[in-house]
């Protein structure tokens, strides 16, 4: 009796302790976490906990892009891939870089039918019936709508940072130029009408997606993309980017730059690199029979695609 008294009593011991330790670990973990905000908020920083929850794609933000602006959401992705190798090559932060890369564009969940990237064939007119001056407002607009999304979800003050500065004051050049093309004799275009406000950016990491931003988009529009073209692209973005002062208080030596551009044109011609033409096949009975005889031998270019 004795005996079963104390199994039933160190039972009921154990399963307490077994209680007491949860709850340790639960609020532990609640305590950690509202210091790491704390901490982030006083010395305006962003802690590696903060970026990984960021990561998740489940995040209300990224689960809009995904079904609001699809173009965009891929764009943003490959950019943080880009942004991410970069970063580790120069020994910057690469996680800071690819989760700033994710977030940079969230401001064009707001007009998304106006971005290239979002729109769908109904949509590519929209522009049509606006004046260059209109186009570039709305256009440049999507930083500042993005800062302010960024504020409703509460996102750390170091992505905002990504948002403010992944255009500095850069030239919206194609619509600058439509403007040109319609002046009349007695007209003036000033060009920093047509520029973003900034700022430039200020730390490696927003610069990295800067430039990564800008060569994306570049490449993507390349119509027969192969390794030169490809390379080319990639340096005149630097180079425009370097000689237009976006990089100024950055911190990117020249010896970065080189790097960076070589790990653009590694992995943008590993996703853009032009694919093997295939030859169609007819069938006729149970034989196959080729369309062209030229289909039938793929050019030495063809060939050595790579896919």
């Amino acid at each position: 009796m004795a005996a079963l008294f104390f199994i039933q009593n160190f039972k009921i011991s154990f399963t307490d302790s077994y209680v007491m330790f949860l709850l340790n670990g639960i609020i532990s973990a609640m305590a950690v976490i509202g210091v790491l905000r704390i901490f982030e908020y006083l010395f305006n920083t962003v802690t590696n906990v903060s970026l990984l929850e960021l990561a998740d794609f489940n995040h209300p933000l990224l689960q809009r892009m995904t079904l609001e602006i699809p173009g965009t959401y891929h764009h943003s992705l490959v950019v943080g891939n880009l942004s991410e190798a970069a970063a580790q090559a120069i020994g910057a932060n690469a996680l800071l870089a690819r989760i700033g890369a994710y977030y940079h564009d969230i401001g064009k969940l707001q007009k998304p039918q106006y971005f290239s990237e979002n729109q769908n064939p109904e949509d590519t007119g929209k522009h049509e019936g606006l004046t260059p001056t209109m186009s570039k407002m709305v256009i440049m607009n999507h930083v500042n709508e993005g800062v302010e999304l960024a504020k409703e979800y509460k996102l750390n003050t170091k992505l905002v940072d990504f948002i403010k500065q992944h255009h500095g004051t850069s030239l919206v050049y194609y619509f600058y130029r439509r403007a040109l093309e319609g002046l009349e004799d007695d007209q003036e275009i000033m060009e920093e009408g047509f520029r973003y406000p900034g700022p430039k950016p200020d730390t490696k990491e927003t610069a990295i997606v800067l430039l990564a931003d800008s060569a994306e988009a570049a490449t993507r529009a390349l119509t027969n993309p192969d390794a030169i073209s490809i390379k080319n692209v990639v340096h005149k973005i630097i180079n425009n980017k370097f000689i237009d002062g976006q990089l100024e208080k950055c911190n990117l030596s020249l010896a970065d730059l080189e790097k960076i551009s070589a790990v653009f044109i590694r992995i943008l011609a590993a996703i853009y690199h032009a694919r093997v033409t295939y030859p169609e096949v007819q069938k006729s009975g149970n034989n196959h029979k080729e369309s062209s005889k030229e289909n039938s031998h793929p050019s030495q270019k063809d060939k050595t695609s790579g896919s």
